[in-house]
């Protein structure tokens, strides 16, 4: 029985750090969204693989993408829904592959994960406005030309997204790794003893 009470403490400690990592995560996107930018210099996708690295509940990554996009859409104004619908469901990508597959989640896939996803992200957001609106014409050339359209926002978005993972990831292991030196050295009156 206390066992039980012990593992249900537990797990609500895990779940409010979790909630509160969400609220960080999503408090930063949102920030930087509205603060001046390199237009897809944001740290949206580089925070979603970030959650579902350090999240104890991985599922809960997915929220960290969806709700900085809905929060600062909602500042920021929408748009065509099902183009939105397309911008965040690429912009999840890196957390719901990072859920599926340990694998994803090493310190050596950050880079490889978030190249792929600010690829993917270009493939898919960019047909989806020519699919979905009238800004191009709706034929092979029309496609090809919102392509090329979009080559400066792919480079900002590389950028960002190996920036912000960079340092979102390079932060966390330098503070994880001073915590655990901090908490392995014998304190003075240890030695002493």
């Amino acid at each position: 029985m206390l066992s039980l009470s012990l593992s249900r403490i537990r797990d609500s400690r895990m779940l409010r750090n979790d909630l509160v990592t969400i609220g960080i995560l999503v408090g930063l996107d949102v920030v930087a969204r509205l603060l001046p930018h390199a237009p897809d210099f944001t740290p949206v996708a580089a925070t979603a693989l970030f959650a579902a690295s350090v999240l104890r509940v991985r599922a809960l990554a997915v929220l960290v993408p969806i709700a900085a996009m809905t929060l600062g859409d909602a500042m920021l104004g929408f748009y065509d829904v099902r183009v939105m619908m397309a911008v965040y469901a690429a912009l999840a990508l890196p957390a719901i592959a990072a859920c599926v597959s340990s694998r994803l989640r090493r310190p050596l896939m950050i880079v490889p994960v978030l190249l792929t996803s600010s690829l993917t992200f270009f493939v898919v957001a960019n047909f989806a406005v020519w699919a979905f609106t009238s800004i191009y014409v709706a034929d092979t050339a029309g496609l090809i030309k919102c392509y090329i359209a979009a080559l400066p926002f792919l480079r900002n978005m590389i950028a960002g997204d190996l920036c912000w993972g960079l340092m979102l990831c390079g932060t966390y292991w330098l503070v994880r790794n001073i915590a655990s030196a901090k908490a392995a050295k014998p304190t003075a009156d240890a030695v002493a003893a």
